[in-house]
């Protein structure tokens, strides 16, 4: 039912569907109230908290997958060869810890952090912190490491945290969907917002003067149980079963269509929780999936499952201006 139910809704924003006028005024009565708290923040009614260094978000206005993580995760890496000791900070959605935050390393359970700490604790070589209250992930990450900068993937709308630097992921194929507020349209905020922010990235092809582009590449495919890598290029034409629990799944399966892969599709909401069975089928195709998923399928994965790592990689022009803002803050 969760999986019609998302698709219904995916269709909904992103395929401009007819969407029942009685959702509309659910859809003003949200977007009021976004406003309103942001309002809140602003005047100091709302409290926001202050951390000792310098806070980048990495967010979007719309629901659903953008390209966030894998820019994190080349953010984390390129700070790092600059010179900075960056940290990453993230909510730890799917997570059902007790207590937050939580630290997150390779061997954390993604039952209890969420499936994106456990993916950014595999790739990135940097310490990371995750809870529901960012500020107090942060405040764990500086007591335990010793962090210059924060990276925080998603909270655009947690105005809870004081940031210096704002950075809004558009996903370059949907882009905004019908423009509406949710649960009408896919946006957290109005596209307006956009207007306050210091950098604006597509995943894809920029359509407007201020923004910058990303492209995402994969080349290989990861073994969940025996870690041998083979490029892509090796599963030509090879009938392939592709699932994806992601924002956006097609995006997955585009990747390896390009591949000239040839795949049944299984697109799964997401941060779905697998079950053996969601990844289990009567034959013996190669099962390709995205790394966020892998890490939740490790436990009753077999030898013909597969992973395929996504590295981002920012436009120069990008890269500069990152490097610029990060330099007046430090410095500041």
């Amino acid at each position: 039912m969760k999986q019609k139910i998302s698709r219904w809704l995916q269709d909904a924003w992103y395929k401009e569907m007819y969407i029942s006028s009685m959702f509309m005024p659910i859809s003003m009565l949200y977007d009021d109230a976004i406003r309103f708290r942001a309002f809140l923040y602003r005047i100091g009614i709302k409290k926001k908290t202050r951390l000792a260094v310098p806070v980048v978000i990495v967010g979007n206005i719309t629901v659903g997958g953008t390209g966030k993580t894998p820019l994190i995760l080349w953010m984390a890496r390129f700070l790092t060869e600059q010179g900075y000791k960056p940290g990453i900070i993230s909510r730890g959605y799917g997570g059902n810890a007790e207590q937050w935050p939580q630290w997150v390393d390779k061997q954390s359970a993604p039952e209890l952090v969420g499936d994106e700490a456990v993916l950014l604790a595999n790739r990135a070589d940097c310490p990371i912190a995750v809870g529901p209250k960012r500020a107090e992930a942060g405040q764990m990450l500086l007591d335990k490491s010793p962090c210059d900068i924060i990276l925080s993937d998603d909270g655009l709308q947690h105005y809870a945290l004081e940031r210096d630097i704002e950075i809004v992921v558009i996903d370059g194929q949907r882009r905004f969907g019908n423009g509406y507020a949710l649960p009408c349209g896919p946006l957290r905020e109005q596209i307006t917002r956009l207007q306050t922010v210091d950098l604006v990235i597509v995943n894809g092809v920029p359509e407007e003067e201020n923004e910058f582009s990303m492209t995402m590449e994969g080349d290989i495919a990861v073994n969940l149980i025996t870690k041998e890598e083979k490029l892509l290029t090796d599963f030509h034409f090879i009938p392939s079963h592709a699932l994806a629990g992601i924002g956006n799944p097609k995006r997955f399966f585009d990747l390896l269509e390009q591949k000239k892969i040839s795949i049944e599709t299984h697109a799964f909401p997401d941060h779905y929780q697998f079950t053996e069975a969601d990844i289990s089928f009567n034959d013996d195709k190669p099962v390709l999936m995205t790394e966020k998923d892998a890490v939740k399928c490790l436990g009753f994965a077999s030898e013909k499952h597969w992973f395929v790592p996504i590295q981002a990689k920012p436009q120069q022009q990008f890269t500069d201006k990152l490097l610029t803002l990060i330099k007046e803050k430090i410095r500041g």
